[in-house]
């Protein structure tokens, strides 16, 4: 047995527009770009684009079965309360004993270091609103460690970033990131390096308190 993973998964569906019938740099080429920054910095041992999260899941579960896995970072979209690869949506119900992600999501909980084990989702709006609460309830409950999540649209700056673990309440304002001009908040304000727990594309860590 190695020691602890560190791992990135990415939504590799995200190209440019087609230009003359040929594809061009999309957030996929960030994503893909960022990723081998990242190894060449030590801060992951493994990456993989994938298309649909059952795809995501069974490389997670695949990738060095016998070692245990320290962190997972998932670049890609999200709305409040989930995580999306292309259309395909990962939310709370993806933990329901009926759900067909079940089994992987529970062969993944096995291998985790425990409660020092981290699942860093750095997505837009995930972390916001109600059902961003319940997210991030249901998911460290779950799992038994910690996640990390946003309630702004990020980029470049990554605002609204939080964590929580497996046996605390979400302390960050309900309403963090929701636009003040959109009462139905359809769509997250987007990051800025003023507001709440702003880091930046670079940061590879979950800093203190946040």
């Amino acid at each position: 047995m190695g020691a602890p993973l560190r791992l990135v998964i990415f939504d590799r569906t995200c190209a440019g527009p087609r230009v003359w019938g040929a594809p061009t740099p999309g957030l996929t080429t960030s994503w893909e770009v960022g990723a081998r920054l990242y190894a060449s910095l030590g801060r992951l041992d493994a990456s993989f684009g994938a298309a649909t999260w059952r795809e995501a899941l069974d490389w997670l579960c695949a990738h060095e079965p016998s070692r245990p896995i320290a962190e997972i970072q998932f670049w890609g979209h999200g709305r409040w309360g989930e995580v999306l690869i292309a259309r395909d949506p990962l939310d709370v119900g993806a933990l329901s004993s009926t759900s067909p992600h079940h089994a992987a999501l529970s062969a993944l909980r096995a291998r985790l270091v425990g409660p020092g084990a981290l699942w860093w989702f750095r997505t837009c709006e995930t972390f916001g609103k109600a059902r961003g609460h319940a997210f991030a309830r249901a998911w460290t409950r779950f799992f038994r460690c910690r996640a990390a999540g946003h309630t702004y649209v990020i980029g470049p700056w990554q605002s609204g970033l939080h964590s929580l673990g497996p046996d605390d309440e979400p302390r960050w304002p309900i309403d963090e990131g929701v636009r003040p001009d959109d009462p139905e908040a359809k769509t997250a304000l987007w990051s800025t390096p003023f507001a709440p727990n702003t880091i930046t594309c670079l940061a590879g860590r979950v800093p203190r308190g946040m």
